[in-house]
């Protein structure tokens, strides 16, 4: 019985901060990751931020991904990767500083268009919405006072 409360705890938990994860981009879209994929089209309908994924779907018997520097994505060189992304064709990468990221599939695909760069970007908060009068209002007072009261009552209530 103790068991079942706490997987609905880790649910509600999980529920919460799930907000703040980073968007999942499934990189050529439904081509996923192959050869003859506009690559520099796909990324200018796409906005990177750090704390983002890249999802590369690819048959890994003939593709791979492989991430590398500048000048290895210019010139299509699969030699001294920095990281081999491949695992099972169904790969995922986080996005963890803002920087570019070059990637490409080795076995000469890079010459078919299996590169991409990336750009990311620090997300910006958003602007503050501007004040309608200098005191807060007694309802949102109660409602975050509800909150704040209700969160460890729920905690307690579901563990016990």
């Amino acid at each position: 019985m103790k068991r079942d409360y706490s997987v609905k705890f880790l649910i509600m938990m999980f529920m919460m901060f799930e907000v703040g994860a980073g968007k999942l981009h499934r990189v050529g879209d439904k081509q996923g990751w192959n050869p003859n994929v506009n690559y520099s089209e796909w990324c200018s309908h796409e906005q990177f931020y750090v704390g983002d994924w890249l999802l590369f779907n690819f048959d890994k018997h003939y593709f791979n991904v492989l991430e590398v520097n500048k000048t290895s994505y210019e010139t299509c060189n699969d030699q001294n990767f920095i990281h081999n992304i491949t695992r099972g064709g169904r790969d995922v990468f986080e996005l963890t500083e803002a920087r570019p990221y070059y990637f490409l599939s080795g076995g000469g695909y890079c010459f078919h268009g299996m590169k991409v760069v990336v750009n990311v970007e620090i997300p910006q908060a958003p602007a503050p919405a501007p004040a309608k009068n200098d005191s807060p209002s007694i309802a949102g007072s109660y409602i975050v006072l509800l909150i704040v009261i209700s969160m460890p009552v729920a905690c307690v209530v579901l563990l016990f």
